[in-house]
């Protein structure tokens, strides 16, 4: 395994870490208690969940996976092995805390008590904004993005927030703090409030990105990379999607698109278009799509850690075992040939 710098914490953390939020709906706890051994086996020390999963999300499969998380920790004793990092939701679930979920002091205490109960730990290392209350451009809503908000509201807000989450590392809840689904503004703002008012800093930031999905580029992988915050990548295979097990339609028993239960806005003939590329391109170079898309995505130097998910435990090794693939000069040109081509497919 590769490790890399989790922002100014001074932790190092895997270059993949064990994503989880199958567990609970399309994995049972057997199997996230199998793919948590087998991940540590080969070094990944970051665990990354959420209150919200397990996914889809919903009434019935909140909290589901930082319980399997929590029953694994007092089965295995390993707590200490482990870099667990886990997030609270933004507003918009109906579910979580009565819809009142807005980000603010009463509901980051209500989120992590009932988080580290579940978890059964003392303590989270990375605990982060899931994400924004003023919204976010992920889960398909680029296209229409049109932020509007009360500046000095917002900035109020994120003042509160990080004097709550002080309050919670001085009393040894939680260590570090990060963001995900952010914007280059709600970075920037995080950091300055943080110095001006002698608050803890943001140790990293994860948003979504894979070969079909580089909004991270150019502005937020410049920031990070000069202000020491570290890029977790989710999605890194577009949900599964750069395999091609969903090309022309296709719905494979079991999958995740066909449990989802929101329109999946990564589906679109141009988005077929560029995977067909993508394969194509590692069939030429005898690679495994999946380990190519991954390897590009480690390679990054902007990255800090890659999140993968997996249903089968063929999948999850196949995931790992793209930390040793190095991608050839030639291939790297044929992914930004592709990416010319196809560059916002979704």
């Amino acid at each position: 395994m590769i490790y890399r710098k989790l922002g100014r914490t001074g932790l190092d953390i895997s270059v993949i870490g064990l994503g989880s939020m199958t567990w609970g709906m399309q994995n049972s706890q057997q199997d996230g208690f199998a793919q948590m051994d087998y991940a540590l086996d080969q070094g990944i020390n970051l665990f990354d969940t959420a209150e919200m999963y397990a996914v889809p999300p919903s009434k019935d499969t909140f909290g589901k996976t930082e319980t399997i998380i929590g029953n694994w920790f007092s089965a295995r004793s390993k707590r200490d092995k482990v870099i667990l990092a886990s997030k609270i939701s933004g507003p918009g679930l109906s579910w979580v805390r009565e819809g009142k979920n807005h980000i603010d002091r009463n509901n980051i205490q209500l989120a992590l008590d009932s988080s580290l109960q579940r978890l059964q730990t003392d303590y989270i290392d990375l605990y982060q904004l899931h994400w924004p209350n003023r919204g976010s451009y992920h889960f398909g809503q680029i296209w229409g993005f049109a932020p509007k908000f009360d500046a000095r509201r917002e900035e109020a807000n994120f003042i509160e927030v990080l004097q709550t989450l002080n309050d919670l590392i001085i009393q040894g809840k939680i260590r570090h703090i990060g963001l995900s689904n952010e914007t280059a503004w709600g970075l920037a703002k995080w950091l300055q409030l943080a110095e001006q008012h002698d608050l803890p800093r943001m140790a990293s930031i994860q948003n979504e990105y894979s070969l079909l999905c580089r909004h991270f580029e150019p502005d937020l992988s410049e920031f990070v990379q000069h202000e020491d915050i570290s890029l977790i990548a989710w999605s890194p295979l577009a949900r599964g999607m750069i395999s091609g097990k969903y090309l022309n339609g296709a719905q494979p028993q079991g999958t995740r698109l066909t449990l989802e239960t929101r329109k999946e806005h990564r589906v679109h003939p141009q988005t077929d278009a560029a995977i067909e590329k993508y394969i194509a391109l590692a069939q030429r170079h005898q690679l495994d799509v999946c380990q190519m898309a991954l390897a590009f995505v480690h390679s990054r130097p902007f990255l800090s850690s890659t999140l993968i998910g997996a249903t089968s435990m063929q999948q999850l090794k196949a995931n790992i075992d793209s930390i040793h693939i190095e991608l050839s000069a030639e291939v790297l040109a044929g992914i930004e040939a592709i990416r010319r081509e196809y560059p916002m497919p979704f």
